[in-house]
């Protein structure tokens, strides 16, 4: 008799829809919260699983770590914050709950492939009269693994 198939191709035999539902919590939690100060070991005790452990079976089910999850969801809120343009930089890093403006221009930089001042710059009537859930859709950074690969365009 053939096995049965797994929910994701990604996630391992050996993970349990118990395991599957508590990260589906957390990453909702850090969808809520990202505002707040969140880290692993807090996540891990809100669904009594291990910091490690929590780790591992959030990269194998997310393809990302919960570090980059939860810096992602900050940034897509910076942007939407920046695209309004009437807060500073430094204010929308601490409105999203980022504690370090350098760490926050790096990481914007990053996922979006400019400095938060040049976009804010630049996207300030982008998305005018598109409504939200399409400009969410049209603006939403690119995580690592969903960029194009070097050379290709």
């Amino acid at each position: 008799m053939p096995a049965a198939p797994h929910i994701a191709p990604h996630i391992p035999p050996d993970t349990t829809l118990r395991d599957l539902a508590r990260l589906r919590r957390v990453r909702d939690r850090i969808d809520r919260e990202y505002a707040q100060p969140l880290d692993v070991e807090a996540l891990a005790r809100g669904v009594h699983m291990s910091a490690g452990h929590l780790s591992r079976q959030f990269r194998l089910a997310y393809g990302e770590s919960v570090y980059a999850y939860l810096m992602t969801r900050r940034i897509e809120r910076a942007m939407a914050l920046l695209r309004r343009g009437d807060l500073s930089v430094t204010e929308v890093c601490f409105e999203v709950g980022c504690s370090s403006l350098g760490t926050f221009s790096t990481r914007f930089t990053e996922l979006v492939g400019v400095s938060p001042s040049r976009y804010r710059r630049e996207a300030a009537g982008e998305t005018e009269g598109m409504p939200p859930c399409v400009a969410r859709q049209v603006t939403r950074p690119i995580r690592n693994r969903e960029a194009p690969g070097k050379g290709t365009a």
